[in-house]
């Protein structure tokens, strides 16, 4: 049973959820699980899995059903991650004829499936959200999902377990920290804290906490929430531990500071309530012997042993003897493998996959594989893809205390850092200073590429090229760094992934907006880069793998969309479907000369710019990409696996690897959120917004294009009319294109000056007004339905906002709307390919022989 915090009304996906559910009796749990049995009679589902949501009066007790899916579902996920039981993998041996109790239970191998869970422990899962990386859209849950992720945490109480989860989230959060409520301090507290209540967005729970802290009635707060009594009950016993912490100062005793910590406080949450340093507080806490066990999920609440490593951690007080530790760490050779945390904009499923296979190559060398990870939608938290799972925060406390644990016993080679994306990153300083060994590339490497003042001298030392740029460390200084490089500038902070707060500035009045409103920390130790823009460049990707001495190019890949885009909301092609041979060779001799330099040692990935004959590097990434699985697809080579082998010491010589002489095109294309953001600009830029991709395969790239588009759902009209209206850079590059669409049958419409150069160019192109030049104009075409598709692109802060609701339209009207050039002269040739004929089917297994 899964509970929400949040009232209905708040999609499941977006809420809060406990397991099991905490607010109800023992009776109403059994109505409901006998209800959830009669209604998937009813329905008629024979075998597999099901969902069955319920919705229940607090006030009197009225049950009713809210909906049921006669399948596994998002919960069902989180389920199996909660209790152990793995219910997609029995639904599935179900459907192909097995009952429950011929079935064992992996966990325990005494019981039978048909023994349902029982759990002696309490799940949060908390949701994610990336509503900053789509500025205008209100920050409101509704009954739509919005959320990009989510993480969950086990503990022995729902303090415990929600201080875990919230630190899981990587927002910065080290508990239920303080949170600005609008309105507070200006005469009216109590009225400013009822409006923040009554507010449902993503930060609710931390308003609900901050109410209570200022002195809110608990009473007040339900009825304004609607959240459980016994919820606001364990916040309120959290907030009151927080006062007397600081109030009195850190505890003296290791009972009480026992005691706080098994309310899920971690070390930088007391030291920042105390007032002292996060060091400092782990060297009070283990001066005092206070430090975490851990325990097994074993689907029966202790009823039998587990044979499955399958582990959190808790703070137990001592019941006579120590706490019981149930790690049985084992003797072997070992490493620890950091996953990505909750899947995000930026980092999702392409880390974890990378994740998953460094476990799998790890058993092909007779290594143990122990994974870290608090993100219940990966595979890598299946209790059978590693060795040993600890399901737990990717916080450095939280990993130290793993390290301890497993060091305790046999060998630990090191720790993988470098597949889960930027999260495990983070830690490698803290790690290294700890004596912690780093499995591969080393952390010094890592700074190095990460180090924008370092990472230049490295780039003039080989004599290769980086984009004219400059190092801000203050907000002032940046100001005048970028008068002295010239506009445009493209801003890159230090340490992040996804294109986080990077952007496009054209002039000082844009810099300095900004700088005003990004959420960075610009500092000596993380300064910012800007960088030239090098407007209509064609941006590549190379991933490879290093030895240190040796590398190996495992795919040079062409983006389809020009630089100052998103690598990861660009689509790209592989092998390059334009760049000159010499070109591509050039791109492999200067990957494999940073790697060496740098001194890599298992995946690289290097980004380019490429103007005219002169190539440019952007950054070097000295860990798994989100390239990685698309190339191991293209290829056929478990590149992520390859390379956590070479980290292991194995020599690219000994795996004896050749690249595979591919004789077809793979395109990947990306899936954006924009309709879950009504109001969003669809604009694409520096900062990353897709949330996932598809891959189109051919044996050309018009054809493997197609596929790609149609992969993510892209209505990709074969006639009808185009609207085209571009900024003055892309008119001639749309010439051609606009003269092909002509010549399948389409109709053009355009805006003033798109359309006097076109017919410059003899084609025959129809003016149609701006929004501004009065009706009818392009909006009330669009939505009219006589517009079937949108080529928009446009530069400067007037002009995007003058064609926004040409954007913000043709994505409520679901009208393709491509914003670059690029973009816009693929999808023509993806749809003379689709017009050509049929696109057909092929095994991926055909191409790779």
């Amino acid at each position: 049973s899964i509970e929400n915090v949040d009232p209905m009304g708040v999609h499941t996906g977006d809420s809060i959820t406990v397991a099991p559910a905490l607010t109800l009796t023992d009776k109403e749990f059994q109505i409901m699980r006998n209800a959830s049995i009669a209604v998937m009679r009813e329905i008629g589902v024979e075998t597999g899995g099901s969902n069955v949501q319920f919705a229940v009066n607090p006030d009197n007790g009225r049950l009713v059903v809210i909906e049921m899916n006669p399948r596994v579902s998002r919960s069902s996920a989180l389920a199996s991650k909660a209790t152990g039981f793995p219910i997609a993998r029995i639904a599935a041996k179900l459907a192909v004829g097995y009952t429950l109790d011929e079935l064992e239970n992996d966990i325990t191998g005494a019981t039978p499936a048909a023994f349902e869970p029982a759990i002696d422990y309490v799940v949060v899962k908390i949701p994610r959200f990336a509503f900053e990386k789509f500025p205008g859209s209100e920050p409101a849950l509704t009954t739509a999902m919005k959320s990009v992720g989510e993480a969950m945490a086990i503990g022995r109480s729902f303090p415990e377990a929600l201080q875990k989860a919230l630190r899981s989230l990587e927002t910065g959060l080290s508990g239920l920290d303080p949170i600005s409520v609008p309105g507070l301090g200006e005469g009216d507290d109590a009225n400013a804290f009822r409006a923040a209540l009554a507010g449902v967005t993503p930060d609710r729970i931390r308003v609900v906490a901050e109410a209570l802290r200022g002195g809110a009635p608990i009473e007040q707060v339900r009825a304004i929430t609607q959240y459980d009594p016994w919820f606001l009950d364990q916040i309120a016993g959290i907030i009151a531990a927080e006062a007397d912490v600081a109030a009195n100062g850190v505890p003296a005793t290791a009972e009480r500071l026992r005691a706080l910590k098994a309310m899920g406080f971690s070390d930088r949450r007391l030291a920042m309530l105390a007032g002292g340093g996060e060091a400092q507080m782990r060297a009070h806490r283990l001066s005092l012997g206070v430090m975490p066990v851990f325990k097994r999920i074993d689907t029966c609440a202790a009823e039998f042993a587990a044979k499955t490593p399958y582990l959190y951690s808790t703070y137990e007080a001592p019941f006579g003897d120590a706490p019981e530790c149930e790690a049985r760490v084992s003797d072997a050779k070992k490493v620890i493998i950091l996953g990505g945390g909750p899947n995000r904009i930026g980092q999702g499923i392409e880390f974890d996959y990378c994740c998953c296979h460094a476990a799998f190559a790890l058993a092909d060398l007779g290594v143990e594989s122990i994974m870290v990870n608090c993100n219940p939608e990966t595979v890598s938290t299946d209790f059978d893809t590693s060795d040993r799972l600890y399901f737990e925060p990717l916080t450095a406390e939280d990993v130290l205390e793993i390290v301890r644990v497993e060091r305790s016993k046999g060998t630990l080679l090191g720790v993988i850092v470098q597949y889960g994306g930027q999260t495990p990153l983070k830690l490698a300083a803290t790690l290294d200073a700890e004596g912690v060994p780093l499995l591969g590339t080393s952390f010094d490497a890592i700074d190095l590429a990460e180090d924008r003042e370092r990472f230049q001298k490295l780039v003039a030392g080989l004599g290769l090229r980086q984009p004219k740029n400059t190092i801000a460390a203050t907000r002032e200084g940046a100001v005048a760094a970028a008068a002295a490089a010239g506009y445009p500038l493209v801003t890159r902070p230090s340490y992040v992934l996804g294109g986080r707060a990077m952007e496009i500035v054209r002039d000082e009045e844009g810099l300095r907006r900004y700088l005003a409103t990004a959420q960075i920390e610009i500092s000596e130790e993380a300064p910012l880069l800007l960088d030239s823009y090098l407007d209509n460049a064609t941006e590549v990707d190379v991933d490879a793998i290093c030895d240190g001495e040796d590398v190996f190019i495992a795919g040079v890949m062409e983006h389809i969309e020009e630089a100052g885009i998103h690598s990861g909301d660009s689509a790209c092609s592989l092998p390059p479907y334009s760049l000159p041979e010499a070109i591509v060779k050039e791109l492999e001799a200067q990957t494999a000369r940073l790697a060496r330099s740098l001194g890599v040692v298992g995946l690289v990935n290097v980004q380019y710019a490429i103007k005219g004959e002169d190539i440019y590097i952007l950054e070097v990434n000295p860990r798994a990409s989100r390239t990685v699985p698309f190339v191991a697809k293209t290829i056929a080579l478990p590149i992520a696996g390859l390379g956590v082998k070479v980290m292991a010491g194995v020599k690219l010589a000994g795996l004896d690897l050749k690249r595979p002489a591919i004789s077809h095109m793979a395109v990947k294309e990306v899936v954006f959120p924009f309709a879950r953001f009504p109001g969003v600009d669809t604009v694409l830029g520096p900062e990353m917004r897709s949330t996932g991709e598809a891959m189109g395969i051919d044996r050309d790239f018009d054809r493997a294009r197609a596929k790609s588009l149609i992969g993510v759902g892209a209505r990709i009209p074969l006639s009808g009319c185009v609207f085209v209206s571009l900024k003055d850079s892309d008119k001639p590059l749309m010439v051609g294109a606009a003269r092909r669409l002509l010549t399948m049958g389409f109709t053009i419409i355009a805006t003033e000056g798109t359309a006097a150069f076109f017919r410059q160019h003899d084609l025959d192109v129809k003016r149609v007004n701006k929004v501004l030049e009065g009706r009818p104009h392009i909006v009330d075409a669009l939505k009219n339905g006589d517009v079937q598709m949108v080529f928009n692109t446009t530069e400067g802060a007037q002009s995007v906002k003058d064609s926004r609701s040409i954007r913000t339209t043709a994505l409520s009207q679901k009208i393709p709307c491509i914003t670059t050039a690029t973009g816009a002269r693929s999808t023509v040739r993806a749809i003379e390919a689709m017009r050509a004929g049929a696109l057909t089917v092929t095994p991926l297994q055909e191409y790779r022989n």
